[in-house]
């Protein structure tokens, strides 16, 4: 039991598969107290974060002052409605379920950009050089879902504005482009799903299997499998796998290259979520440098901004103590 307990505080990081819960000591996570929840197993038993925070403070008998949650969805007027299940979290539910007097809820994305500075060296590989001065970051989210959110510098903490934009429209610049395009919008309505072929389709997860899946269509060879056992076919040097990772990491540079106009991003772009470490070792050989640095009107892709990967597991639980603490 802790010595002081209610300088601690509960904090959450929901995941499109997991929800990680840990205690905090100010802005220091206690890596020992993190534990992970299955939210299906919740879901299924018509629960929802509420349960899991509870079930957590009985496992463990901690008391909490303060909770601050991170969402993978949209927080709107202090209520997180996630993407991937069906939960709706908003402040009285948290300070209900830990009696907690202080309540944070972010966007996923905007905890990662809470947690940049705060995450240890080892924990982040570089993959694009570039000049890395004091100003704005970016956070790209490529897991379960996509998303990202511009970080801006404030004379209190941190400004991290909430963001969508895993559901923009996929980059285009080559006739096979527009050839998935057209292929994703198909299965997708063969699926009954909306057909719109945003970002999303074709860089998280389930993107990677679309990729697989329009490859071996463009050679003749229609399959299905899954984003795991495309990485694993791509190991081991399968000619479809490999043109799939070749798109994901084409349009993955675009996508980047877009972002880094919209948001001028001098202090570093930052990829998060496991697709993003997954394809990590295959950003060299398939040209994510050469993909985001192409030659534009104006020459800030060729000179500016780096990209490195996060290694870090537990920065958006990083991130949310470093938010409450600034909060006060």
């Amino acid at each position: 039991m802790p010595d002081r307990p209610m300088t601690l505080a509960i904090l959450a990081d929901i995941g499109g598969t997991n929800t990680r819960v840990a205690l905090a000591d100010g802005t220091r996570v206690r890596l020992d107290s993190i534990r992970r929840f299955p939210n299906a197993e919740y879901q299924a038993r018509g629960q929802d974060i509420a349960h899991v925070l509870r079930d957590y403070l009985d496992q463990t008998g901690a008391s909490v002052s303060g909770v601050c949650v991170a969402a993978a969805g949209p927080v709107q007027d202090g209520v997180a409605e996630m993407t991937n299940l069906a939960w709706v979290i908003d402040a009285d539910k948290l300070t209900g379920a830990t009696g907690a007097t202080r309540v944070a809820l972010l966007n996923d994305l905007q905890a990662q950009g809470q947690a940049l500075g705060h995450v240890a060296p080892e924990n982040l590989r570089r993959v694009i050089d570039g000049p890395q001065t004091q100003g704005a970051m970016l956070v790209v989210g490529l897991g379960t879902g996509v998303n990202a959110a511009p970080v801006h510098p404030a004379p209190r903490g941190r400004v991290v504005p909430p963001s969508e934009c895993g559901h923009v429209n996929m980059p285009v610049r080559t006739e096979e482009d527009f050839q998935l395009i057209r292929f994703i919008e198909q299965k997708l309505r063969a699926e009954g799903d909306v057909p719109h072929a945003g970002v999303e389709e074709v860089l998280a997860g389930r993107g990677l299997a679309n990729l697989h899946a329009f490859a071996a269509y463009a050679a003749g060879h229609p399959a299905s499998l899954t984003s795991a056992e495309v990485l694993a076919a791509l190991d081991a040097g399968d000619a479809i796998a490999t043109h799939a990772a070749k798109l994901y990491v084409h349009i993955l540079g675009q996508m980047l290259a877009d972002l880094a106009l919209i948001h001028l991003p001098y202090g570093g772009i930052f990829l998060i979520g496991g697709m993003a470490r997954a394809m990590t070792p295959h950003f060299g050989r398939f040209g994510l440098q050469s993909s985001f640095r192409e030659a534009r009107r104006v020459d800030l892709l060729q000179k500016d901004f780096s990209v490195t990967v996060v290694e870090d597991d537990y920065a958006a639980l990083t991130g949310c103590a470093v938010y409450l603490e600034a909060q006060g």
